[in-house]
């Protein structure tokens, strides 16, 4: 299982959302660079449409594949009452031949894209990721080197964290309350749930920029002292 929330935020505070996150976290970003493509079940594998997602990380100099595959989000009153999303979700790393694998089992390309940016990887009462991402499509099958933005200015912003049946309450909080340090920054909701930008953004970016200038002119001043 996981826990998820998606955000969006315009990407001319990315920086300052970059130097909110190091600050929070303690470690540093890695960069990203993932081609996502999305198979769906063909009618020789039954009624029920299945959909399956290929990754496969360009920043490493093999690039590596993963099969990812997100079921159905946890329901009830419980569920209605939290603001994080609960769902269950299967992943598996491949190998560079898995996408003919799944053209032979009866899979068909629904769509493809290219996510681009940073990704954060720290503890914090759960392990915690928090992906900053472009979204790109394709122009041309596979063709990765000629993608285009979907929605240019604006990047996608995750927060996930691996959960069980057993202690996805605890995950939950620790989600929740993170969240609330980026609040000034952009709104963080369910998949699927639109909040738009937050009109604290422009604000909250130029203090913590103020902030980065004033540490750094600090640093440099020690510095020259020794």
């Amino acid at each position: 299982m996981e826990c998820v929330v998606q955000g969006i935020i315009e990407t001319q505070y990315v920086e300052a959302l970059e130097i909110l996150l190091q600050g929070l976290c303690g470690v540093n970003k890695e960069r990203l660079r993932v081609h996502e493509i999305c198979l769906k079940s063909g009618p020789n594998l039954g009624f029920v449409v299945s959909e399956v997602r290929l990754l496969c990380d360009l920043e490493q100099s093999e690039p590596t594949w993963t099969v990812k595959h997100v079921g159905g989000a946890m329901r009830g009153a419980g569920a209605e009452q939290i603001s994080v999303l609960v769902r269950s979700m299967v992943e598996s790393k491949a190998s560079k031949n898995v996408l003919r694998l799944f053209y032979a089992l009866g899979y068909k390309l629904d769509h493809e894209l290219l996510r681009v940016g940073i990704t954060f990887h720290f503890q914090r009462g759960a392990p915690i990721t928090v992906t900053v991402s472009s979204v790109n499509k394709m122009l041309k099958l596979h063709a990765t080197d000629e993608a285009v933005p979907v929605t240019p200015g604006i990047q996608l912003v995750e927060v996930t964290a691996p959960a069980t049946s057993e202690n996805y309450n605890e995950v939950v909080a620790a989600v929740s309350s993170f969240c609330e340090y980026l609040a000034p920054l952009l709104h963080l909701s369910k998949p699927g749930v639109s909040t738009g930008v937050v009109p604290t953004a422009a604000a909250a970016a130029a203090s913590l920029m103020s902030d980065e200038v004033l540490f750094a002119r600090f640093q440099l001043f020690i510095l020259i002292e020794r």
